[in-house]
């Protein structure tokens, strides 16, 4: 393994690195910043129910971390939160001076994303299109896994706190439809964009 080039030795190069090839750390910089872009966009894209808005944001942190790989994913997507701080790039126009409900979700975004980009870089998930889903999906998994705790420990802050059954529906059960889409659209332009670089 040469130590310029960590993922030499990896079994599969995400679709960015292969793209770009020449590792520097302003490309790196470069693929941060514009993955940490692109999920911002992807928030924007909103139906604000309460107490936890139905958004493209989810299907950005999963192509990130599919096309950046799973270190230049997570650094991305840490990126995303910092630039919370000051800028209004969550859902709604929120900073996170505004987020009370959403952030167990957000804080698990970059941990989904080094997720999905392991998966690609030891098992090549983004090839096949059953693998695709299969990782966007165990990907999704685990943003409910932080997201819910969180979700119910402020609706008991606030006395709506109504069990688990309430918990789900208030913080995951509107939201399994349009996970799936969108699992299901990366499962479509991940393969697809193999294909037209002709590389497998």
């Amino acid at each position: 393994m040469n130590p310029m080039n960590p993922t030499q030795s990896l079994p599969y190069t995400p679709l960015l690195k292969t793209l770009l090839p020449t590792r520097s750390a302003l490309r790196d910089l470069l693929l941060v910043l514009g993955g940490s872009l692109f999920v911002a966009l992807c928030a924007q894209a909103s139906i604000p129910l309460q107490p936890v808005p139905i958004t493209l944001q989810t299907l950005g942190v999963l192509l990130v971390g599919a096309a950046l790989g799973s270190r230049l994913g997570f650094l991305a997507l840490v990126a995303y939160l910092l630039e919370g701080l000051v800028l209004p790039v969550f859902a709604g126009g929120k900073t996170w001076a505004a987020v009370t409900f959403t952030a167990g979700y957000l804080v698990a975004f970059p941990l989904a994303a080094f997720l999905v980009g392991f998966l690609v870089e030891r098992f090549g998930t983004d090839r096949s299109s059953w693998k695709t889903l299969a990782a966007m999906l165990l990907a999704n998994l685990l943003i409910y896994a932080l997201g819910l705790p969180w979700l119910g420990y402020m609706l008991a802050q606030i006395g709506k706190y109504t069990g688990l059954q309430g918990l789900l529906q208030a913080g995951m059960i509107p939201f399994l439809i349009g996970d799936l889409v969108k699992a299901i659209i990366a499962a479509a332009l991940l393969p697809a964009a193999w294909r037209l670089i002709g590389r497998r």
